[in-house]
């Protein structure tokens, strides 16, 4: 897969199929994650696949319900926005991330497999984000979907418990990334045009270009 074709295309895709991820996939997908850079190459960092059915049920209620937290702290301006304008262009788009989050809470033990990432004394994840993205961009290589959450962070205690992180050592639970055989197309996300996100040599310096529409795939 062109490389641009896949940094462009690995957006969250939550709706997947129940269906399993075979091990030679899961292989290249860690293997893929701990190539990533690391400070110092520490590599500080420890990865748990969960597909076993009982602790993904478990797991589950836990994001039910962080998920339910999310919407009314995190988000709460942003849903009453959206029901009080339900037909503004940033209200529907923002029903369709409600939506598509929603799915997956309520699907979540379906999720065949789950990757938990975990860094020591690095709670900036400058090291483990770059393998938690390199992860999901080696899925989306297999034809595999993920979508990233650290929603879980506010039952954090618990969910360590249930994966037997050891409590007495430090470690950070970074995300979870979840993933799947999407049900949905591979897509470019909308996204607001780089020039209105980015500067120059100041934090309100012009960038100095525009970029009104996605530069791939190109003409």
């Amino acid at each position: 897969m062109d490389v641009y074709e896949a940094l462009y295309t690995t957006r969250a895709m939550r709706r997947v199929k129940p269906d399993p991820i075979p091990e030679s996939v899961q292989r290249k997908i860690l293997d893929a994650a701990i190539r990533a850079p690391s400070g110092g190459n520490m590599q500080s960092w420890r990865f748990l696949l969960v597909d076993d059915p009982e602790v993904r049920r478990r797991i589950a209620a836990i994001y039910r319900d962080c998920i339910s937290q999310l919407w009314v702290t995190v988000y709460k301006d942003r849903v009453e926005q959206a029901q009080a304008n339900p037909d503004a262009p940033e209200s529907k788009d923002f029903q369709k991330v409600y939506r598509s989050a929603e799915w997956l809470a309520d699907h979540f033990a379906e999720i065949p497999l789950l990757l938990f990432s975990f860094a020591l004394a690095d709670t900036s994840g400058g090291s483990i984000y770059p393998a938690t993205w390199s992860a999901m961009l080696a899925a989306r290589a297999e034809g595999v979907g993920s979508a990233l959450t650290s929603v879980m962070l506010f039952r954090d205690a618990e969910v360590k418990e249930i994966l037997g992180v050891p409590a007495e050592e430090g470690w950070h639970m970074s995300s979870c990334v979840t993933f799947g055989y999407p049900t949905g197309r591979w897509g470019v996300a909308p996204r607001r045009p780089v020039h209105q996100v980015a500067g120059r040599n100041r934090w309100d310096g012009p960038l100095g270009f525009e970029i009104p529409d996605p530069l791939w795939p190109a003409e």
